[in-house]
């Protein structure tokens, strides 16, 4: 990855930024046919939160891929007085934004159950997300995706197994601001069998020197399932008691082949809602 090269991404990003804060696309190299949506609603350019914003409360979390060109941003804003975890993906050509993409998480775009959703004022990203992976533990891009796609197969019909990934001991996720620990022992019990599919499933900033991967996924929950056992026997019930989905932007930090920590935004959308950004990659269901 080139230094001048990364260097760029990251100013376009410190301009976006500046620019959706300040209502003023003219602060950032805006393509003049840029696509654009958020909450998974393609939007004329510039609508919804570019009106509404605050604030940015951050810490912002960016990150770059020179290859596909493309910019990573978690962060925290207010709109008006309401807080919400944002997360954004953008695509550069020839130094223009020609893609932009907003995931914003507050209470009320999360009105499925469950609805975990933190303070943004206490809110901060793992140290070790931005950090350079050692050379021992760097992975190829392939490998990194291969990787990140295997959580979502995980994920999908949770039934115990471990399908083509891996966890360190201390992995945790955060979910919109919340901690969730112990990621691979709540695989492993079947926690999450009320997950009927993991679709749509893209790969869209890729940081190798990080070891980061950007993923966007929509969790359907058919709302079928009343009751599961867990693998240790444990019975209980399913909190999806209709059908309903998940919309999610994810982050993966991966090392030796080991997802260590992930940090998701995500928010609930009608049931089996399509992407505005089809078709998605190779890997969607």
């Amino acid at each position: 990855m080139s230094l001048n090269e990364t260097a760029a991404l990251h100013a376009i990003a410190d301009q976006y930024r500046a620019a959706y804060v300040a209502h003023d696309p003219t602060l950032a190299p805006i393509g003049a046919e840029i696509r654009f949506s958020e909450n998974n609603v393609a939007l004329p350019f510039p609508d919804g939160t570019w009106d509404t914003v605050a604030e940015e409360v951050g810490p912002p979390l960016t990150f770059v891929d020179t290859t596909a060109g493309t910019i990573g941003i978690f962060t925290a804003i207010r709109t008006l007085d309401v807080p919400g975890f944002l997360a954004i993906r953008l695509r550069v050509e020839n130094g223009q934004i020609t893609e932009a993409e907003h995931i914003l998480s507050t209470k009320r775009n999360l009105s499925g159950p469950p609805t975990p959703i933190g303070p943004i004022e206490q809110f901060r990203h793992e140290p070790d997300l931005l950090e350079p992976v050692a050379d021992d533990e760097r992975m190829t891009r392939d490998a990194l995706i291969s990787v990140a796609n295997g959580y979502w197969s995980t994920l999908e019909n949770n039934d115990g197994e471990i399908r083509d990934t891996a966890f360190s001991a201390d992995c945790t996720r955060f979910e919109n601001g919340m901690a969730f620990p112990d990621v691979e022992k709540l695989f492993l019990l079947g926690r999450y069998r009320f997950n009927e599919r993991v679709r749509d499933r893209d790969f869209m900033v890729i940081d190798e020197s990080r070891g980061l991967v950007m993923s966007r996924a929509f969790i359907d929950h058919k709302g079928a399932l009343d009751e599961y056992a867990l693998t240790d026997g444990t019975v209980i019930p399913s909190i999806f008691r209709e059908p309903h989905s998940w919309c999610v932007l994810e982050l993966f930090k991966i090392k030796a082949h080991r997802i260590t920590a992930i940090e998701a935004t995500f928010i609930a959308v009608p049931y089996y809602m399509p992407t505005p950004w089809a078709p998605a990659a190779r890997w969607a269901r």
